[in-house]
């Protein structure tokens, strides 16, 4: 099994989409922090674009547990988050706070799009170990099977930071 957690308005053909907000295509209506419907060391591969974010920085290693509890051993989790050190780039070379905002507090548009919380690869990294994932790595999105699907990891180049474990 193949899980699109977070989906959003994204299908991906040939995975189970879980989001909060019932939109045609998900699957499952449920907030991803809890995933108790999905036994455990049943899922494949995990994968997640500009979600994580949306947590509360003290849940993140409740919800990353949660995720690693469903994988299979030698499932993949990937994860797509906006990269801090990337969005000070960006800032530092252009000036401009408009082209950080979305990506550091969400658009706040509606009751889901907050950001709570910020990452660059280190502290996801480490966050990810700590949850129990071995094998942290970045990834590439243009190399993956949803490579076509046009998601916020590639929306936000260069600021996507994503982590393949």
């Amino acid at each position: 099994m193949k899980l699109h957690l977070g989906c959003g308005k994204r299908h991906i053909p040939g995975f189970v989409h879980i989001d909060a907000i019932d939109y045609p295509h998900v699957d499952h209506v449920a907030t991803i922090d809890n995933l108790s419907f999905i036994p455990d060391g049943s899922v494949d591969l995990i994968y997640n674009c500009h979600v994580l974010e949306h947590f509360k920085r003290r849940d993140v290693p409740r919800v990353l547990k949660e995720w690693h509890r469903v994988l299979r051993p030698g499932g993949v989790l990937r994860i797509s988050v906006p990269d801090f050190a990337q969005i000070c780039e960006v800032y530092r070379r252009f000036g401009k706070l408009d082209l950080v905002i979305g990506p550091l507090f969400g658009r706040q548009d509606y009751l889901y799009n907050i950001h709570y919380n910020v990452f660059d690869f280190d502290s996801l990294s480490r966050n990810l170990t700590e949850a129990g994932f071995v094998n942290v790595r970045r990834y590439d999105w243009r190399h993956t099977e949803h490579a076509d699907v046009d998601d916020y990891s590639q929306a936000y180049v260069p600021h996507a930071n994503g982590v393949y474990v």
